[in-house]
């Protein structure tokens, strides 16, 4: 068993996709606006209040809060992004260039973190599942589990590496330095490199349109 990792890093990723959703133009945001934030702010405190400093206590209801508010931010960004491609599509949405990608960056980096969430949560069975030593194959292979001497005795991955993860995927549109070793992981990752493309796509291609 570890030494469960400390909070401060997967919380603050939420809460800046949480301040994301909440920017978002009321077209593309789920009605009413602030529910779903209201309702992830929520399960943040809930989650806070049971793990404060380190993330190590084991609880079916907290690992069922954790996947729930990673589902809802999945959710709402998705919702909002379908809303922007179809109208990116239909010619009924992106009038101004600045306002269009930033709107459009706001959903990207959201999604980037949804997906750290998610690959973070299920990797050997998330951050306490890890702490435990429960699952014996890892879902991701990283550079220290190959190079042992790389990296600190007993060393496990943490929220900030699985974010790295999901960023370089969003932007390589395929694996870098961490490899998926199971099925879903590299089917996880394939979805995100395509939602990832087909919203960059879209918004640049039309603020090129909207600039000439």
């Amino acid at each position: 068993m570890t030494q469960g990792e400390n909070r401060w890093a997967s919380t603050a990723a939420v809460l800046t996709a949480v301040a994301l959703q909440w920017t978002l133009p009321e077209r593309l945001s789920v009605k009413p606006e602030w529910l779903l934030p209201g309702l992830e702010i929520a399960l943040v405190l809930a989650l806070i209040a049971g793990n404060p400093r380190r993330i190590e206590r084991s609880s079916q209801i907290y690992r069922l809060a954790e996947l729930v508010l990673t589902a809802l931010i999945s959710a709402a960004n998705g919702w909002s992004a379908v809303r922007l491609v179809v109208g990116l599509v239909t010619g009924t949405e992106g009038s101004d260039a600045t306002s269009l990608l930033v709107t459009g960056g706001g959903i990207w980096l959201t999604n980037v973190i949804a997906f750290a969430l998610w690959y973070w949560e299920w990797d050997r069975g998330g951050p306490v599942a890890r702490a435990h030593a429960t699952h014996r194959y890892p879902d991701f292979l990283f550079p220290q589990m190959q190079s042992p001497e790389l990296a600190p005795p007993h060393w496990e991955p943490a929220f900030p590496d699985y974010f790295y993860l999901s960023f370089t995927n969003a932007t390589a549109f395929s694996p870098t330095d961490v490899m998926p070793v199971t099925r879903w992981a590299k089917m996880l990752m394939m979805l995100q490199s395509a939602v990832s493309l087909l919203t960059v796509l879209l918004v640049v291609a039309r603020a090129v349109n909207i600039l000439k």
